[in-house]
């Protein structure tokens, strides 16, 4: 508690005592500019050859080699296919600042001259398209950037820079493999932990900042509804589970609608329905896939306990026997919600409307999303301060001319999603790294 209360300390020293005006450091924004040029090779070198989550090998390369050019002391193979470089520079806080590495099984229609052409093997065993769907080839991209401004102004910072890049994200695993293979333990720990994400809600170039909870927990479950199977002219002598697994689908609506409080939020979405084979015959077996958002441990508890509860009712109201109770699988491990540490998030907040100027900056709320960067702190709640913020990726007037004719654009996740990637990385590259420089200053 007391290196906590001492970090916090400096942080906040830093943060208040260092005039407004100084925010902005124009040698490092006219750095960036020059470099955007091969900044953008290299990001469409990365958009054109997406890994899927656990196979970054060539993704992990490009940055171990960056940050080792930049004077970084890197270590490969961290958590699979992780890495981590480590700067010292004196005396002062450990500043760690996080990269995800991996794509998704995504056939990509952008469109782009640099589109992915990547095939793959997903999880579940099927050959599929792979993009960088979710931007973070930008996060890897202004990653280096930050790398390498932070190895040539070592005369502006005084402290430990840890820098990682993270695999398998998108699978919720990534963070949790790092700090089992000794992240915490084999490289310097650290006071605050920083990372970002592209999004395609906010303007090009504006930064989005949410205190407290920002992203959601993320549950999957998995129910086999049982029944009674038979001809479908005889329905009398069978117990459809595909009548059941249909009332316990709509029934599930109500978890949220009417047993949680309008301003606490939840999704329970089925995103899977299979069941049968053939028209007339009725199948002994259903099985439903969820997918369930909230926030708190309580809420997280309440749903999927309602799940449980539900489930089994719906079979009993059907008349099936205790063997022919449904199952319900909860898949382990979950990603757990990522909370912003509030008053470091506001002061940074108020920080990057210094440095950016007040329109290009908003407090936002959490959202739905999953992100697993919430395990960096997690893994010391007590000592770490953490902040994950969204840089703007859609052309502010796509969004307006969006707005007035209704219609909805394509977002993270989406064979179309293709950020202005240029603002993105530019936008974060300076942010992390005056962030860094004020997290640790020279002494």
């Amino acid at each position: 508690m007391k290196r906590h209360l001492l970090a916090s300390i400096a942080a906040l020293t830093a943060l208040v005592a260092t005039p407004q005006a100084s925010a902005s450091d124009p040698s490092i924004r006219a750095r960036i500019n020059a470099d955007l040029p091969g900044l953008m090779t290299i990001y469409r070198d990365l958009h054109a050859n997406p890994e899927l989550s656990f196979q970054e090998h060539r993704s992990a390369k490009i940055m171990a080699d960056a940050a080792r050019k930049a004077g970084f002391t890197v270590t490969e193979g961290v958590g699979k296919t992780g890495v981590v470089a480590v700067l010292k520079n004196g005396p002062g806080p450990v500043v760690m600042i996080r990269a995800d590495m991996d794509a998704l099984p995504v056939v990509e229609q952008t469109g782009l001259p640099y589109a992915s052409k990547v095939k793959g093997i997903s999880t579940a065993g099927v050959e599929t398209g792979v993009m960088h769907a979710c931007g973070h080839d930008t996060h890897m991209t202004a990653w280096i950037q930050t790398a390498r401004l932070m190895a040539s102004n070592k005369d502006k910072w005084s402290g430990t820079l840890v820098m990682i890049g993270q695999p398998a994200e998108e699978l919720g695993l990534g963070a949790l493999e790092m700090l089992k293979d000794g992240l915490y333990t084999r490289f310097p720990k650290p006071d605050h932990v920083l990372s970002f994400h592209d999004s395609a809600d906010l303007p090009s170039g504006v930064i989005g900042v949410a205190p407290g909870y920002a992203l959601a927990n993320v549950d999957s479950v998995d129910i086999k509804v049982k029944g009674v199977g038979g001809h479908g002219a005889y329905p009398h002598l069978t117990k459809d589970p595909i009548v059941i697994a249909s009332a316990i689908v709509m029934r599930l609506q109500t978890l949220v609608s009417r047993e949680k409080s309008p301003f606490e939020p939840a999704v329970v979405t089925v995103g899977s329905f299979h069941a049968g084979a053939k028209h007339n015959i009725i199948s002994d077996e259903a099985h439903l896939q969820l997918t369930v958002r909230s926030y708190g441990d309580d809420s997280r508890a309440q749903l999927l306990g309602g799940i449980k509860r539900i489930a089994r009712a719906e079979a009993e109201a059907a008349g099936l026997p205790e063997h022919l109770m449904p199952e319900v699988t909860v898949q382990e491990p979950y990603t757990r919600a990522t909370w912003n540490t509030p008053d470091f998030s506001r002061q940074m907040a108020d920080y990057f409307s210094a440095l950016f100027g007040a329109d290009r900056v908003q407090i936002v709320g959490p959202v739905m999303a999953g992100e697993d960067f919430g395990e960096f702190r997690r893994a010391d709640p007590d000592n770490i301060t953490s902040l994950i913020f969204w840089v703007g990726g859609r052309p502010a007037a796509e969004i307006e001319a969006a707005k007035r004719e209704g219609k909805v654009l394509p977002g993270l996740h989406s064979p179309f999603w293709a950020p202005e990637a240029d603002k993105v990385i530019a936008t974060a590259s300076e942010a992390l790294t005056l962030s860094a420089f004020r997290l640790m200053p020279k002494r």
